[in-house]
């Protein structure tokens, strides 16, 4: 997958794109800054022709890079209806398109928004990675859940589905593209697809690049730009309907991603303090820009899949 090529007296590495194959030279290498789970470094590059970021090689188990307190699950159904709350747009977003029907969870984890579905009267399933997310979700929240890494092949034993979401999931894939196939095949006629995932467009990653949160080496494989995205859905018969960058999961994004960037740059607590603040007042500096054109650090985009 990866060669060598000498131009002039400067080496350059290259990797093939994982969705168009093409010459992908080396962007940069950073270590796991965000939950520091190992010292090693990690290669990401950026595809010439589609713009995908991605890491290569893909570590061969991911798992590992997954820490024990990931998720922070709830002590009970209470305190998960409290947390909930915060996902609330998330909903509204998928009742806007979709106000009823079979909806389908990949990557839950404890379940804030599958439960407030449930509440509104979705009939509710759910894939996650976690085994004890899984548990929590099926014996506390009471939807059911399958616990698989390998979401294709969970796909092709349930379903099909009125709405399938992906909130901050697709960019944690080893192979999204097949995913995404999958996906479409188990949708019915004009369902509904919501995916969530951090955009390599934005203000952030301009300026940040390898420093920014929402790399989250090495657990996002692929930082995928909305074209791209948008291109290969239309080739399965998915119709985008409403893509943004301006939304409360962008601004929820953007906070985080100014905060994390800046707080991961030192390991001295109180050093750490500072450089935390330092990123929430950029924060509200740069709120009215992050809001323009495509510059958020998330973008949402809502497909709908096509009647033959």
């Amino acid at each position: 997958m990866r060669a060598k090529e000498k131009t002039g007296n400067q080496l350059l590495h290259q990797a093939c794109c994982p969705r168009c194959r093409h010459a992908s030279p080396h962007h940069f290498s950073v270590g796991d800054r965000g939950r520091k789970t190992t010292k090693e470094i990690f290669d990401y590059y950026k595809c010439l022709s589609c713009g995908i970021v991605f890491l290569w090689p893909i570590p061969h188990n991911i798992s590992k890079y997954y820490s024990t307190d990931y998720y922070q699950i709830p002590s009970s159904l209470k305190n998960l209806s409290a947390a909930a709350e915060l996902e609330r747009h998330k909903l509204e977003t998928v009742v806007r398109f979709k106000p009823k029907g079979k909806l389908l969870e990949i990557g839950p984890a404890y379940g804030s928004f599958s439960y407030l579905a449930k509440r509104e009267g979705f009939d509710v399933s759910a894939i996650e990675m976690d085994e004890n997310c899984c548990r929590f979700m099926n014996d506390v929240v009471g939807i059911h859940t399958i616990h698989c890494t390998d979401i294709e092949a969970a796909l092709r034993k349930i379903g099909p589905f009125d709405v399938i979401t992906l909130w901050q999931v697709i960019e944690h894939l080893p192979d999204p593209w097949s995913v995404l196939n999958a996906i479409v095949e188990r949708l019915n006629p004009e369902g509904i697809l919501l995916v969530a995932t951090p955009n390599p467009e934005s203000l952030q990653f301009h300026l940040l690049r390898r420093y920014w949160a929402h790399v989250d080496a090495p657990r996002h494989l692929e930082l995928i730009p909305s074209s791209v995205l948008v291109k290969h859905l239309k080739k399965l018969g998915a119709t985008p309907l409403f893509i943004t960058t301006s939304n409360k999961e962008s601004a929820r994004c953007n906070i985080f991603g100014w905060e994390t960037s800046f707080y991961a740059f030192s390991d001295k607590r109180y050093i750490k303090g500072l450089l935390y603040w330092t990123g929430k007042i950029i924060s509200r500096i740069l709120r009215p820009v992050e809001r323009l054109g495509s510059l958020g650090s998330a973008y949402t985009a809502v497909f709908r899949k096509d009647r033959k």
